[in-house]
């Protein structure tokens, strides 16, 4: 069995389990999926199964129909101290 190649720098493709956060409105979901991940420049590749898992949950958290979903915390957005 071949080895995947990256398409952009050329490096080893290895499966791996990742963490992908979603974002939708101001809601965010932190997801782990299975990805190719190149061994060289880090560029993930996911199914076509994977990505439309993925835009359906950031379909919902748009729409805000999270009912399914485990609050873990809370996130703030902090205005910039330099300006």
């Amino acid at each position: 069995m071949l080895t995947p190649i990256c398409p952009l720098c050329g490096g080893q493709v290895v499966e791996k389990e990742v963490e992908k956060i979603v974002k939708g409105g101001n809601d965010v979901a932190i997801l782990r999926v299975k990805a190719g991940v190149c061994e060289k420049c880090g560029e993930r590749f996911y199914t076509k199964e994977v990505h439309k898992k993925i835009e359906y949950i950031r379909s919902e958290l748009k729409q805000k129909a999270t009912k399914m979903y485990k609050p873990i915390g809370r996130t703030y957005a902090y205005k910039s101290v330099i300006d």
